[in-house]
């Protein structure tokens, strides 16, 4: 039977719009799978664990992604991220946690720099960007939905590919693209949580951090769930 270690970082800080729901859905598709989990709160005081399969950053306010930030250059912790994803282990992070792990960003009004682990840059937007989005999946090829609210704008630089490709909503301030992925890194700006919202990307995520090829699993709640989103979001 297959393990995975779901690390959720600083839920205090970046559980701000609801995306602490990721762990509880990788954690419930697991059990279809056969895989065992467990899932670590690490709070803003914490080290880092380095035997993460599953690390997870949500989304928050500029004060409290700065102060994330700052807990996270702290220590050993960058080295750990790096040495997490060297052997493997998946990242996704949203919206602030997205920003966090570029190269640069914008908080507070000032430029400050990422954890450089995505090649991208984040720079202030006009306005405030809120709403449904809906994107095409650069991964899986087909539809993803989610709930979008920020005022950022993502620029890739030429190691990240875009995680999707805008339908409805914004994304990374363009309307053409959402987030970034490099490996097994997602970025992206889509809250709902997005799990919840893609089962199917949540299968994804454990078939990554666990190196195993699992086939779909029948849940007919979450694809119905899952299908209507997809259908009311034009």
């Amino acid at each position: 039977m297959s393990q995975a270690r779901i690390i959720r970082i600083h839920n205090e800080l970046l559980g701000t719009y609801g995306d602490q729901g990721n762990a509880e859905v990788l954690a419930f598709r697991a059990k279809f799978h056969g895989i065992t989990t467990t899932i670590t709160d690490v709070r803003y005081n914490d080290p880092l664990p380095t035997n993460g399969d599953i690390y997870l950053l949500g989304g928050a306010e500029d004060a409290a992604q700065l102060l994330s930030l700052e807990a996270l250059l702290r220590g050993d912790n960058l080295e750990i991220l790096h040495f997490a994803i060297e052997r493997g282990a998946v990242i996704l992070a949203v919206c602030a946690g997205f920003q966090i792990i570029g190269n640069k960003f914008w908080a507070n009004g000032k430029e400050v720099d990422g954890l450089g682990l995505l090649d991208v840059v984040s720079v202030p937007g006009e306005k405030r960007l809120v709403g449904d989005i809906k994107t095409i999946s650069t991964v899986l090829g087909f539809e993803l939905t989610g709930f979008e609210n920020h005022m950022g704008r993502t620029i890739l630089g030429p190691t990240a590919q875009a995680f999707g490709k805008v339908v409805t909503g914004n994304g990374n301030g363009d309307g053409k693209f959402d987030g970034a992925i490099s490996g097994n890194i997602f970025g992206t700006y889509m809250h709902g949580p997005i799990l919840a919202r893609n089962p199917e990307l949540a299968d994804l995520l454990l078939t990554r951090a666990t190196g195993r090829k699992y086939a779909q699993i029948t849940d007919p709640l979450a694809l119905k769930y899952a299908t209507w989103r997809r259908k009311v979001i034009k």
